[in-house]
C-alpha cells in the first residue's frame, strides 16, 4: 500500500494533539510538545510556501533533501570516496599532507594501492647506481636575469598566490610565519600586502593584478609612487604580473560594497563601502611592447628587484608575440609562473572552472619550448602551480622544463583544510577560508605555521631522495629522459619521445612545415594580442 505523501504531517498532527492533551495531565511532557508543535507548524508552512515543490508535495520529510544535500561532501568524503578518488583531491593526497604537516611519516605498509598498469600511470625511472641524497640548503633556484639587480634564491616549493580577504588573517599569519621558519617564499595574491603578511617578516612574493591593488590611483590606474612604497619593502622580494590564473582565466572580479571594510580599503587603495573592481585585462598596457615596457618601469622603481608575470595559457600567438616583443625591445622578465586550468579559487564561475584555460603541462611545454626556440630560456626562469602536493609533483613538473613550483591548496591544507568546499560562503569550518573571527579564531597561528614548515621540509627531503634514487645529484639536471608514462597496457615512454622539445634558438628559423610552433611563431605579433588572425590560419591549417 502506497503511502500518502501528508502521512507524515497527519502524523504530527494527532501527536500534537495527543501531548497537548497529556499535558494537561504530566507537566513533564512540555519538551517532546514544543518540538511536536514546531514540527507540525514546518509542515503546514510547507504547505502554504511557494519556492520550493518538493516541500509542498511533501510536508516535512521533503525538508530531509536539503539536510542530505548539505551533508553530502562530508558523507562522500568519510564514507564513500575511495582513496584515489581525486574529486578535487583525493583522500590519499590529502593524508599525505597532513602527515607530512605533522612531522608524521607517511610510509606505506603492503605496496603501493595504484595501478601500474592503468594507461597514465607515471614513474621516474630509477638508477643502478644512485647518487647521494642532496643537501635540501643547495635545492634552491636563483631567479633574476642580466637585467635584474636584486636575484632572488627561492626554494623548489612555495606558497602560492592566495589573497588576504580569500584567506583570514589567522591563515596569512600562519603561512609567512611558516615560510619565514622554512626559507620558502609567500606569494601575496593580488589582494595585497596586509598587516597580516608582514608580521612575521617572511620573504614575499607581491602580486599585482589589474586591480593594482597596493599601487592604484582612485580611479583605479597604477600608481608608480605608491608601487615604491611597497616594492622598496626588504621583505618583498619579487614582483609577479598577474595576467590571468588558472581558475578563471579572462575573467575579472567585483568585491562587494559591504564587504570593503575600512581595514581591506586601506590594504588595497579603494574607498570604504564601494565595489572594489577587478578587470579581465590591465590598463597599464595595451600590446606585448607594452607589457615589456611596464615590466622594466617596475624593475626600475623597486630598485632592480625580479619582475615577472603569471598567467594561465590560451592562444599560443598570444605568448609567443609577448617573447617577440621581448626580442625586439631586448626587454625580458626575469620569470614566468604558468598556472594551469586545473588550479583552485575561492570562487569561480563553473564554465570558467571547468572549460576555459590550458592545463598545466601543456600550458608549461608551450612557454618552456618557445623561450628555448627564441633562444631566451637560459635568461628567463619559470615556475609552475596547479594541484602540486607531492614531491613526485614536484620532480614531473621539473622534469618537463620548471624551474621551481607553488602551491596553494597543498598549503591549506597543512593549515588544517579539510576540503569541505565552502570557500565561497564564509562558513569555513577550519578557519582556513574565512573572515569570521569566531570561526578563524579556531586556527591557532603558531600550531599552524609548524606544520606549514614542516609539509615544506617534509616533501623537499621527499624530492632529494627520489632525485637520488634516480641518480640526479642536482634538480636541474631532472630532465624529460627521466619521467615515464604508460600509454597503453603493453606500451610505456619517455616523456622525451612523447613530447616535441625544440633545440635553442630553433623556433627563429622555422617555418610552417612545423605543425604547431612554426605556424604560431609566424602568427604571433608583437605589437598586438588580437587573435583574429590567428583563429583563421588555424582553421585553414586544418582545411589542408
Amino acid at each position: 500500500m502506497k503511502i500518502s505523501r501528508f502521512t507524515v504531517l497527519a502524523i504530527f498532527v494527532v501527536l500534537t494533539l495527543g501531548l497537548l492533551v497529556g499535558l494537561m495531565l504530566e507537566h513533564r511532557l512540555w519538551p517532546l510538545t514544543l518540538l511536536s508543535v514546531a514540527i507540525t507548524a514546518l509542515g503546514f508552512y510547507d504547505l502554504i510556501q511557494t519556492r520550493h515543490s518538493v516541500r509542498r508535495n511533501y510536508p516535512i520529510i521533503g525538508n530531509f533533501r536539503w539536510l542530505i544535500e548539505a551533508i553530502r561532501p562530508e558523507l562522500r568524503q568519510y564514507l564513500f570516496e575511495a582513496d584515489n578518488e581525486a574529486t578535487p583531491y583525493s583522500r590519499s593526497q590529502r593524508s599525505l599532507v597532513y602527515a607530512r604537516a605533522k612531522g608524521e611519516s607517511s610510509e606505506r605498509a603492503f605496496g603501493t594501492l595504484l595501478d601500474v598498469y592503468s594507461e597514465r600511470y607515471e614513474f621516474i625511472a630509477p638508477s643502478m647506481r644512485p647518487a647521494p641524497v642532496a643537501d635540501l640548503s643547495t635545492m634552491r633556484v636563483s631567479i633574476g636575469g642580466p637585467q635584474c639587480k636584486q636575484p632572488y634564491s627561492a626554494s623548489l616549493f612555495n606558497i602560492s598566490a592566495m589573497s588576504f580577504g580569500s584567506l583570514s588573517a589567522n591563515a596569512i599569519r600562519a603561512l609567512n610565519q611558516g615560510a619565514k621558519a622554512g626559507n620558502f617564499y609567500h606569494d601575496t595574491g593580488e589582494g595585497g600586502i596586509s598587516s597580516y603578511h608582514r608580521e612575521a617578516g617572511g620573504d614575499i612574493v607581491w602580486e599585482i593584478g589589474s586591480g593594482y591593488f597596493g599601487c592604484r590611483t582612485l580611479d583605479g590606474k597604477f600608481d608608480p609612487e605608491r608601487f615604491v612604497q611597497n616594492a622598496s619593502s626588504p621583505q618583498v622580494k619579487m614582483i609577479e604580473i598577474k595576467i590571468s590564473q588558472g581558475a578563471k582565466p579572462g575573467h575579472g572580479g567585483i568585491l562587494p560594497g559591504p564587504k570593503v571594510t575600512p581595514e581591506i580599503a586601506e590594504i588595497r587603495g579603494v574607498p570604504v563601502g564601494q565595489d572594489c573592481v577587478s578587470p579581465a585585462y590591465h590598463t597599464a598596457f595595451s600590446t606585448p611592447v607594452e607589457m615589456m615596457q611596464f615590466i622594466q618601469q617596475l624593475r626600475e622603481l623597486s630598485g632592480g628587484k625580479p619582475v615577472g608575470f603569471k598567467l594561465c595559457i590560451g592562444h599560443p600567438w598570444e605568448f609567443m608575440g609577448i617573447v617577440k616583443a621581448m626580442l625586439e625591445t631586448g626587454i625580458m622578465p626575469d620569470f614566468i609562473v604558468v598556472d594551469g586550468a586545473e588550479g583552485g579559487t575561492g570562487a569561480a564561475p563553473l564554465e570558467f572552472a571547468n572549460h576555459i584555460g590550458t592545463p598545466l603541462r601543456e600550458g608549461l611545454l608551450l612557454v618552456h619550448n618557445t623561450l628555448v626556440g627564441a633562444g631566451l630560456r637560459q635568461h628567463i626562469k619559470v615556475g609552475v602551480a596547479g594541484k602540486v602536493i607531492s614531491a613526485f609533483d614536484i620532480a614531473s613538473l621539473l622534469a618537463m622544463g620548471a624551474d621551481w613550483t607553488n602551491a596553494a591548496r597543498g598549503y591549506m591544507f597543512a593549515l588544517g583544510c579539510i576540503q569541505s568546499l565552502t570557500c565561497n560562503t564564509n562558513k569555513c569550518p577550519t578557519g582556513v577560508a574565512t573572515q569570521d573571527p569566531a570561526r578563524q579564531r579556531a586556527l591557532v597561528v603558531p600550531d599552524k605555521a609548524t606544520r606549514v614548515a614542516t609539509y615544506h621540509n617534509s616533501t623537499m627531503h621527499a624530492l632529494a631522495e627520489m632525485l637520488a634514487a634516480a641518480g640526479i645529484a642536482r634538480p636541474q639536471d631532472l630532465g624529460p629522459q627521466h619521467l615515464v608514462r604508460r600509454i597503453s597496457q603493453s606500451e610505456i615512454r619517455l616523456y622525451s619521445q612523447i613530447h616535441t622539445y625544440l633545440k635553442p634558438g630553433e623556433l627563429l628559423e622555422l617555418g610552417e612545415q612545423h605543425p604547431f610552433y612554426g605556424l604560431s611563431w609566424k602568427l604571433a605579433d608583437a605589437h598586438s594580442f588580437t587573435a583574429e588572425k590567428g583563429y583563421s590560419a588555424f582553421n585553414e591549417l586544418e582545411l589542408r
